[in-house]
């Protein structure tokens, strides 16, 4: 069954860091399953590398066509741990959630952030609260946790500076 074809979406709640597991099962049964995905920057023992994750933690969207599919069944799928429900029926989810999700993805599939797209690399920027607040310094990129890098000229180097996201505003 494709995913566009389903028009009544659900969410489930998965187990801790199984949503790719859960989504699979549930494909095997016959159900549609969304799980957006984003870019996020892992660090480990000093090396970084981009890496996709699910968008909401613990959480997939399923399709479900009431009048053909068991929807119980989704609650004794192997990594999830139930379907979000209200008075014993699955609560649905509003299509245009899915359209605009899907509607924001790139290329390969991934969700893009809308804060990603604030500043570009090199652009002039200030620092507007902080030890250093009133600094000037170039927008050189943004985590998927709105922290700034900003370079900035500090006793006679570059160095770089993190910022929440809502302290730095663009200069002209």
């Amino acid at each position: 069954m494709s995913p566009l074809a389903t028009t009544d979406w659900y969410v489930a709640n998965t187990h801790f860091n199984a949503e790719t597991t859960a989504a699979g099962h549930l494909r095997r049964q016959g159900f549609s399953v969304y799980l957006p995905l984003y870019k996020k920057l892992h660090s480990h023992a000093r090396h970084q590398q981009w890496v996709s994750r699910p968008l909401f933690p613990r959480y997939l969207f399923v399709g479900i066509d009431e009048s053909n599919q068991r929807w119980r069944a989704i609650n004794s799928t192997i990594g999830i741990s139930h379907l979000i429900s209200f008075d014993g029926r699955p609560a649905p989810v509003d299509n245009t959630i899915i359209t605009g999700l899907r509607a924001r993805e790139d290329e390969a599939g991934l969700v893009t952030l809308a804060t990603a797209s604030l500043f570009k690399k090199g652009q002039p920027v200030k620092l507007m609260s902080g030890a250093l607040s009133e600094r000037l310094g170039l927008f050189d990129g943004i985590d998927d946790k709105m922290r700034v890098t900003v370079l900035l000229e500090l006793m006679g180097r570059q160095m770089r500076v993190r910022a929440p996201i809502e302290t730095v505003q663009a200069c002209a």
